[in-house]
């Protein structure tokens, strides 16, 4: 072999990294040991899912964070925060925690450049139709957007839109749509960068061991994974929230007009007509005041009279007070007045109404605190406060904003014994918090809201003017919820909104179960992989296990290097490449047996073995290397982690297989030591077959046929269960104690009524456990709407089973298994589920395009590519009838998801490679037997190849069974269509893809002349058959 020096040194480089770092994990685990240590002597438990022990154990961890714990010498000191980093990371199913897709949300961008034209009616049609257009198309935002308005505005410029806009730079008239879409994206890809940048910033301050955090920036998306996150609600508050902080002068119930003008509006909302027939109606008066364009009170006022309206929620219907308490003077003099939680939209919707708006002056706008308020007794009431802010004449700017602040944190206040936050500001936000703070203090000890997201936080009293910069942000906070408001605050606001699209959760021990199972399907399979190849290639089986060893420490080695997040589909990758690492040493060792059956030596065998087998370990390789680049690009989240262990484990095994197990085979037969390549069973086996394989043909293709008419009636008469994934919707995965005795068909039937539909339900193979997943509220965007959900699932559960389980603890994944509780769940909105199905057909299709084009390269003849690509067809029609035949009466989840594209877009890149295998030997027989007909070539072909098709798909057929019986219920659909699909490529090699290249290809010789080429083995030559 040539250049093995080179290959060496390589080796010797990469196992060195590969052993570094693995080096990272002992400075890590002895620091979480003593985390675990410190835990247990300040709580007193020994529980992980203790309250106590996990805040001592994060608190020890965070203490350490910047502190040297392990150095290179001479070279590189890490802290522990940085050999975190350098770790392979565990993602949600082995650790459990929360995954969220994150959309950038671009409307309220293209409204802000717009400016004063945000109000243009051409233009927010084009944002509603761009809205409903993200549902099912894969182009970004602003290319629709684009689209939208030159349909609907005709000759209207988009500069007509964005004229003014300073952020754009220097646009006219003339300017063309072009022009100005260009300018736009580039601004909304700065935008969404920066959202990016900031979010990531904010999840190193929540304090996340190894988060992974990617942008998709074709879908300006965010895909964020927070294993062994506890708090998912507090982590979903704290990457949504826009953490725009503004100080605002505020108007008092007191200042002239504010309660005639309440009084007024809740007249008007009540649809009652002023009347003077007091014999009938009891009348008040009232002055309805008139303001200036500065928002100033004018004297000439006007009296009218109203019906009077009892301040209480016995009012009229539609009254404004039937909801709204207003100010009585036991409040701040700067709230307006109290509404409960649920009647604020009804209140909105009053005060937004043009008549309504033009009782109160100009430059105001309402705003609700962001806490409910708190009586006097110090209770936490379900009102919110209503607080009427002075806005500034010709812009929605506040006077002053977040972007001043330089420094934030969280302190104890010791007179009121209450948490603050304390904000420090550069030198021009001093400046004008000064003027504010003086201008307040001298206008009776005004108030002035600070609000955050539009929400007021704390609007205190300025009882002297603040000139040094700083201030103080009170409110009903913990601890916890004072240091993520100053870690927002100090990270900055997010240049644009970001909504929840896709949300999943996983509690610590279904991670727990799901490692157990994973490592015991890893090593089950690999013993049984060891057995085969030991059973079957006797000396040589013994070469490929080390190299498989070899294989795996490099594999994970690569996966640390890389940052790379194992995922149970990870590890589902990791254990396909094991039979795919041995698909590329049965290959080998199978031409060598060939070429020691013709007579050469050992040495020989091996040199020539080798070299005839690169071509098809090449084409192989390359077909599985293609689709995974492309899953890659197209999946999001475990899907792209499955993807990525694709790759780097393929090209690990072609790196041990072709380099390492050759200098193994030369350093032991260099020794002058004999090598077997067979054992005495496997001498024999598949020898002197000479089966009329193009003869029976019309046979398959009737087989095939059948189960494919019989996939395709079931597909369009009852479908596919399709996956949260593909439908939108909630997921959840509830565990029982076990005494309840529930059934799927009494959780279907108990379920109805509170989602108001049948939801789906499935026992899944965990103890005790269901799947349930229901499209209640599914169109709803609300924040709360997730809540909403858990609440109807508390609702039905507790009804079906009696039980007594809190919606606390009952939504809690950590709860104890002596209590009903989810396990895991998932929250995907029909944008997010559209976009998915629309990027899985993309990826299949252009699979398959790479594949064909491939073979087309290689193999110069169309026919070959056509036959591959119909054969994959055909793997792909079989999988998807047996999950539609099938869903009804296995007894496991058959759901289409992104884990069943993968599974299947693996199998199309798999099944390859037996199709490969023989099309290699077809081209290579054509050539060497030209006086032989066509049938009688194909057929050689396949009887001398059917060993090592048989062997390679056995091999990977044994790992991918293991996957199926003993890696998890949340794996076993994905290992299904595996085993289902490899079984089927390995049919279509032989019975579809060489007898569709016999019946399109009339001439499929190969007229080149026929040398002989030397192949140098250590000690001499051979002479190889070749081509010119």
């Amino acid at each position: 072999m040539q250049g093995k020096g080179l290959v060496k040194v390589f080796l010797v480089l990469i196992t060195v990294v590969c052993l570094l770092q693995f080096t990272y994990f002992i400075p890590t685990n002895r620091v979480e040991s003593d985390a675990a240590s410190y835990a247990s002597s300040i709580s007193g438990s020994e529980d992980p899912l203790n309250e106590s022990y996990k805040t001592a154990r994060a608190r020890y961890l965070d203490s350490m964070s910047s502190e040297e714990v392990f150095s290179i010498p001479l070279l590189k000191s890490y802290t522990y925060n940085e050999l975190k980093q350098q770790q392979l990371a565990l993602g949600l199913d082995l650790k459990g925690g929360m995954s969220t897709t994150l959309q950038v949300d671009l409307e309220d961008f293209l409204k802000s450049l717009a400016g004063r034209n945000a109000n243009n009616v051409e233009f927010l049609k084009a944002l509603d139709n761009t809205r409903e257009a993200m549902r099912t198309s894969q182009s970004n935002y602003i290319t629709l957007f684009v689209g939208e308005y030159r349909t609907i505005a005709g000759d209207n410029k988009l500069a007509k839109i964005f004229a003014r806009s300073e952020a754009l730079g220097e646009i006219s008239t003339s300017t063309s749509d072009g022009e100005i879409e260009r300018l736009l994206r580039s601004k909304a890809d700065q935008t969404v960068n920066l959202t990016f940048e900031r979010l990531k910033q904010r999840i190193d301050r929540l304090g996340v061991a190894q988060p992974n955090v990617s942008l998709d920036p074709n879908r300006d998306l965010i895909l964020v994974e927070m294993p062994g996150i506890d708090n998912p609600e507090r982590a979903k508050q704290f990457l949504t929230a826009s953490a725009k902080l503004e100080f605002w002068e505020v108007y008092r119930t007191t200042d002239p007009g504010i309660s005639a003008a309440f009084q007024q509006a809740d007249a008007r909302a009540s649809g009652v007509s002023p009347s003077i027939d007091s014999t009938n109606v009891e009348m008040d008066t009232i002055k309805v005041p008139a303001y200036d364009d500065l928002g100033t009170l004018l004297p000439d006022s006007t009296i009218q009279l109203v019906p009077k309206t009892q301040n209480t929620a016995t009012g009229a219907t539609g009254s404004l007070f039937s909801a709204l308490t207003l100010n009585s003077g036991n409040l701040s003099q700067s709230v307006m007045g109290l509404v409960e939680k649920g009647k604020r939209t009804f209140v909105n919707d009053i005060l937004k109404r043009d008549d309504i708006k033009a009782l109160f002056p100009k430059n105001s706008k309402f705003m609700w605190s962001r806490e409910p308020s708190v009586d006097a007794s110090g209770v936490t009431t379900n009102q919110y406060e209503l607080y009427l802010i002075k806005t500034q004449t010709g812009t929605d700017e506040a006077p002053l904003d977040g972007g001043v602040i330089t420094s934030a944190g969280q302190n104890l206040n010791t007179t009121n014994g209450k948490i603050e936050v304390n904000v420090r500001m550069n030198a021009a936000g001093a400046k004008k918090w000064a003027e504010m703070t003086t201008k307040a203090a001298g206008d009776g000890n005004r108030e002035i809201a600070i609000a955050l997201d539009d929400e007021v936080v704390s609007a205190p009293t300025v009882n002297d003017p603040i000139t040094q910069g700083s201030s103080s942000i009170t409110g009903n906070y913990t601890v916890e919820e004072a240091t993520d408001f100053a870690s927002i605050l100090e990270v900055g606001k997010l240049p644009a909104k970001t909504k929840i699209v896709q949300s999943t959760n996983v509690g610590p021990t279904l991670g727990k179960a799901n490692i157990s199972k994973s490592i015991n399907s890893l090593l089950i399979g690999f013993l049984l992989v060891i057995i085969t190849m030991l059973a079957y290639y006797a000396g040589g089986g013994i070469i490929a296990i080390v190299s498989l060893l070899l294989n795996v420490f490099l594999i994970f080695g690569s996966l640390s290097s890389f940052g790379t997040v194992l995922t149970l589909s990870g590890i589902a990758g990791i254990v396909l490449t094991i039979g795919m690492a041995v698909d590329a040493n049965v290959i080998i060792f199978e031409r060598i047996k060939e070429e020691l059956e013709s007579g050469k030596d050992l040495k020989q065998s091996i040199a020539d073995g080798f070299y005839h087998s690169y071509s098809a370990i090449i084409d192989a390789n390359v077909t599985t290397i293609l689709t995974a680049f492309i899953l890659a690009y197209f999946g999001l989240g475990p899907v792209k982690g499955f993807a990525v262990v694709l790759i780097i484990g393929v090209l690990c095994s072609l790196f041990t297989a072709i380099f390492i197990s050759r200098l193994m085979i030369d350093w032991w037969v260099g020794k002058g030591n004999n090598l077997s390549f067979w054992t005495g069973f496997a001498k024999g086996a598949f020898k002197n077959i000479n089966i009329d394989w193009i003869g029976r043909r019309k046979i398959a293709y009737g087989i095939s046929g059948v189960v494919i008419l019989a996939g395709l009636i079931s597909i369009f008469t009852s479908g596919f269960d399709l996956g949260v994934d593909y439908k939108g919707g909630y997921s959840y995965s509830v565990q029982f104690t076990g005494s309840e005795n529930v059934t799927a068909d009494a959780l279907r039937d108990g379920l109805t009524a509170p989602f108001g539909a049948t939801p789906v339900v499935k026992q899944v193979d965990a103890a005790n456990t269901f799947n349930i997943v229901t499209s209640y509220l599914v169109n709803e965007t609300a924040e709360d709407t997730p809540e909403k959900v858990m609440a109807k699932l508390h609702e039905g559960i507790v009804s079906i089973t009696k039980s007594d389980v809190s919606l606390a603890d009952f939504s809690n994944t950590e709860t104890g298994e002596d209590k009903v509780h989810v396990i895991s769940s998932a929250q995907v909105g029909p944008t997010i589920a559209d976009d998915l199905k629309k990027s899985s057909l993309y990826a299949g299709l252009f699979a398959l395009l790479a594949i064909f084009l491939y073979i087309l390269i290689r193999f110069s003849k169309w026919q070959y590519s056509a036959g591959a690509i119909i054969a994959l067809f055909h793997d792909a029609l079989i999988v998807l009838s047996v999950f539609s035949i099938a869903k009804s009466f296995l007894p496991f989840s058959l759901e289409i998801d992104q884990a069943f594209i993968a599974a299947l877009l693996t199998v199309i890149g798999y099944s390859i490679n037996d199709t490969v295998i023989v099309f290699d030997r077809i081209r290579e027989f054509f050539t060497i037997h030209s006086n032989k007909s066509k049938d009688e070539v194909i057929n050689a072909a396949i009887n001398t190849t059917l060993s090592r098709t048989l062997m390679t798909s056995f091999t990977t057929i044994v790992v991918i069974l293991i996957l199926f019986l003993f890696g998890g219920g949340s794996i076993k659909g994905f290992a299904f269509a595996l085993l289902v699909g490899i079984i089927v490529g390995t049919y279509s090699s032989v019975f579809i893809a060489a007898p569709v290249l016999h019946d399109l290809g009339s001439d499929l010789k190969v007229n080149r002349r026929i040398v002989d080429k030397p192949v140098k083995s250590d000690e001499g030559k051979s002479f190889a058959r070749s081509a010119k």
